[in-house]
């Protein structure tokens, strides 16, 4: 111990900065942003407010943050003993509990008062009970008890389509919580992808990941399932809801094509690890782009150009 806090003396500020900042496991983030991102533009009908965008995909960002910040606090015994996250600040000594957890408060207290503030309380509410339920609910209560860890905690990780619906109109409607479901039922497939190639890594600390309780197969099987639910959930948007149009129509379509038939070659192949890295990167994009899509599809030029290119069509017709 006094060789890690004379360690942490001899940090530049610069790196105290970094450390700090990787706590708040930045590469998740965007995924959230992405997906709050297309729900706020569906909601006010592809016009956003600037500012109300820059405030709520800010707040969304440091309730994510604190989050993953508390995460790291209560994980730094398994975390120590993964390699892939030996390194983080936690179990390497670069930042102490204490500090890591009023680093936490800070970021939610700030990102509660911007949302309440700058977009209404219903948005702030909906950002803070996803810090609690993350922390409670998955991290505490499901991740090291439980195979279903990843399908019931992965509701944290769609609460932001709830924040970015209710920023733009204060309530929360059937859109709202479809996009939510798309989220929650792609976290599955997304996830349990990564284990599936990290499983011994979950073993040796007994975190009971599906792959490592159930076995590879029955992972692959799941995958499949959720693949397929999360694919029919998309186009629900187009019919029966009616609040995207033909052109994301087009690109649900093609992207979960391509996610379909991804999972079918694993599920072909349940152990080969190749596949399943395949399947995790294509998750990302596929969420990323098809949430690109309901931006675009919303957009008011959007829809002239497509109600042009149809009245031409029936005009020489």
């Amino acid at each position: 111990m006094i060789e890690t806090n004379v360690s942490r003396h001899h940090e530049t500020f610069l790196q105290v900065v970094q450390s700090y900042y990787q706590l708040t496991k930045p590469r998740i983030i965007p995924l959230l942003l992405i997906t709050t991102a297309g729900s706020m533009w569906i909601a006010a009908k592809g016009e956003v407010d600037p500012l109300l965008l820059l405030v709520t995909l800010t707040g969304g960002t440091l309730a994510a943050a604190s989050a993953q910040t508390i995460n790291c606090v209560y994980d730094r015994d398994i975390d120590y003993d993964m390699e892939r996250t030996r390194h983080r600040p936690m179990p390497s000594g670069k930042v102490q509990p204490r500090d890591a957890l009023i680093f936490a408060i800070a970021l939610a207290t700030i990102s509660f008062t911007l949302l309440a503030v700058f977009a209404n309380l219903l948005a702030a509410l909906l950002a803070f009970s996803g810090i609690v339920f993350y922390i409670l609910v998955y991290t505490h209560w499901l991740k090291r008890h439980s195979t279903q860890n990843i399908v019931i905690g992965g509701a944290a990780g769609a609460i932001p389509a709830l924040v970015g619906w209710a920023a733009v109109t204060g309530t929360l409607s059937w859109s709202a919580w479809l996009i939510f479901a798309i989220v929650f039922l792609w976290t599955p497939p997304h996830f349990w992808a990564l284990a599936l190639m990290i499983r011994d890594d979950y073993a040796k600390v007994g975190i009971p990941m599906l792959p490592v309780i159930e076995g590879d197969t029955a992972t692959v099987r799941q995958i499949w399932y959720y693949t397929l639910i999360t694919v029919v959930a998309t186009l629900l948007l187009v019919y029966p809801l009616g609040v995207s149009g033909i052109l994301y129509a087009a690109i649900a379509l093609i992207l979960g094509g391509l996610f379909i038939h991804k999972s079918w070659r694993l599920l072909q192949n349940p152990e080969d690890r190749t596949v399943a890295k395949e399947l995790f990167l294509y998750s990302i994009s596929y969420m990323m782009v098809l949430c690109l899509g309901m931006v675009v599809d919303s957009l008011p030029v959007t829809h002239n150009l497509i109600n042009a290119v149809i009245n031409h069509l029936h005009f020489i017709g």
